[in-house]
């Protein structure tokens, strides 16, 4: 179903959500276009003056309502979640218990826009600024996410004042959906948030065409990302894009090499790989390249690949058949290219994984930069090691890729910490810790990864524009 305007909408063309682990198809829901996407955009378009003159302890409450509600849901939206895209159950919780998190802060936050008194250039003259919602939001999210995405841009769009039309991946309508029943069942007013789902070019230009739509919050690939950079430009809209990356993991040789090979874990194969901020490259010192590598195959062999949705499992499937053949050809093209592959390597398609996209938790030694592993965005339960001498040599390996999400270093040598977090040409910097995103913190990348930020205060700062007062007083 389509929610336009505090209502739930059909249409006449239907979209089917297809389980990753079974090839099921697991229901069938409205697919809305452009005409639908015109709709949505008058309905924000007309509840912007209201919704934007409450206060932000109005706006507050409804967030946090929300909030009450997916928390009260959890286990049900988990399962719904793990059935459309394929994560373990236990990792759906985690999930929505970020997207309450985002929801919560942003209920806050909203409470602390601040304008300022500026010291005038004359007696006669009183200067100051005020800071204003943008306007109508379009939010596009990703399938690899589907709930912490959409309240990471949803709550501050909101607590900012602003309307939005929320455009979910294809693949997972129905989380997105239950989220939306949330905010109905929380009486958000007619037309504040909207859901579109369907033909994403189709919906994608609607929003991009409309002069009333001001900005543009993406999570996806960076390819899509260029084009809304360049479809942009005929209204001027405001965008925030979150792209691809491509993370390196730098173990230095003084680290807790356990420790850090069980965080490497996490980093790498949470949600089967399909993160943008997991570990795509592993670079580790050639004095414990060997010793870690079998510490690390070591529990790489413990995991279970599975069906989300079942007890055990800790790696569910990938979301598509595309997405196995890309691990399998960059497996490929490594070994061809002289790597060694130490755990898995292989596509999963016998008995309970006939009718899935599996592909087996892999180790790749002897990694190299000319193989496509090194620099292609992986999305898959595949880590690569790569060995290196200095700590220079380092910093140059993980610099060298085109993306600038997240980056990882593993040292108790506190000055190495400064000098190399410092050097690292990534927005984010996980220093001993393998999941550094929380509420709380900005979000974000450089160079090819984008550019904007969600989370912490600064995630509420691309929904508000400022504005600038000067008053001339009476004599």
């Amino acid at each position: 179903m389509l929610y336009i305007n505090g209502e739930w909408k059909s249409s006449e063309n239907n979209l089917e959500v297809v389980n990753p682990a079974t090839g099921e198809v697991i229901e069938t829901v409205a697919k809305g276009e452009e005409r639908q996407t015109d709709f949505a955009i008058d309905a924000a378009k007309n509840a912007l003056p209201t919704w934007s003159k409450r206060t932000a302890k109005e706006r507050s409450n409804y967030l946090n309502k929300v909030a009450e509600i997916l928390r009260s849901r959890i286990d049900m939206i988990a399962e719904v979640i793990t059935k459309e895209m394929g994560k373990p159950v236990k990792e759906s919780k985690t999930e929505i218990s970020l997207a309450i998190d985002y929801l919560e802060w942003y209920a806050e936050e909203g409470k602390r826009i601040y304008g300022e008194t500026i010291p005038a250039s004359s007696s006669s003259k009183r200067l100051s600024v005020i800071r204003q919602p943008i306007g109508i939001v379009g939010a596009i999210t990703p399938w690899n996410f589907p709930i912490a995405m959409i309240t990471r841009k949803v709550a501050p769009a909101m607590a900012a004042g602003c309307t939005v039309i929320l455009k979910p991946a294809s693949s997972t309508p129905l989380t997105a959906i239950e989220v939306i029943k949330a905010f109905h069942d929380a009486g958000i007013p007619e037309g504040v948030v909207n859901l579109i789902h369907g033909t994403a070019s189709k919906i994608t230009k609607a929003l991009m065409r409309s002069s009333d739509v001001r900005k543009i919050t993406f999570t996806g690939s960076t390819e899509v990302g260029k084009s809304l950079v360049r479809q942009s430009a005929d209204t001027m809209k405001k965008l925030s894009l979150e792209l691809g990356g491509h993370a390196p993991f730098i173990v230095f040789e003084d680290a807790d090499l356990d420790k850090t090979a069980e965080d490497l874990l996490a980093s790498k194969f949470r949600n089967a790989g399909q993160t943008c901020v997991c570990t795509n490259r592993v670079y580790v010192h050639e004095n414990i390249v060997e010793k870690f590598s079998e510490i690390f195959a070591k529990k790489v062999r413990e995991l279970v690949v599975g069906n989300g949705i079942d007890s055990g499992v800790t790696i569910g499937p990938l979301i598509d058949n595309n997405a196995v053949d890309k691990v399998e050809s960059q497996v490929k093209d490594a070994t061809e290219r002289g790597a060694k592959i130490l755990v898995g390597g292989n596509r999963l398609s016998n008995g309970e994984y006939s009718k899935g996209n599996f592909f087996e938790p892999t180790l790749l030694v002897n990694a190299t930069h000319n193989m496509k592993i090194s620099y292609e965005e992986t999305f898959g339960p595949v880590a690569p090691i790569f060995s290196f001498t200095t700590e220079k040599e380092a910093v140059e390996y993980a610099n060298s890729s085109e993306y600038g999400l997240a980056s990882y270093i593993f040292t108790k040598d506190a000055s190495r910490i400064i000098r190399v977090s410092e050097a690292l040409d990534y927005g984010i910097v996980g220093i001993n810790d393998p999941m550094p995103t929380v509420a709380q913190a900005p979000f974000g990348g450089v160079k090819e990864s984008g550019f904007g930020r969600e989370g912490g205060r600064q995630g509420i700062e691309d929904y508000l524009e400022y504005k600038y007062l000067s008053f001339q007083l009476d004599d």
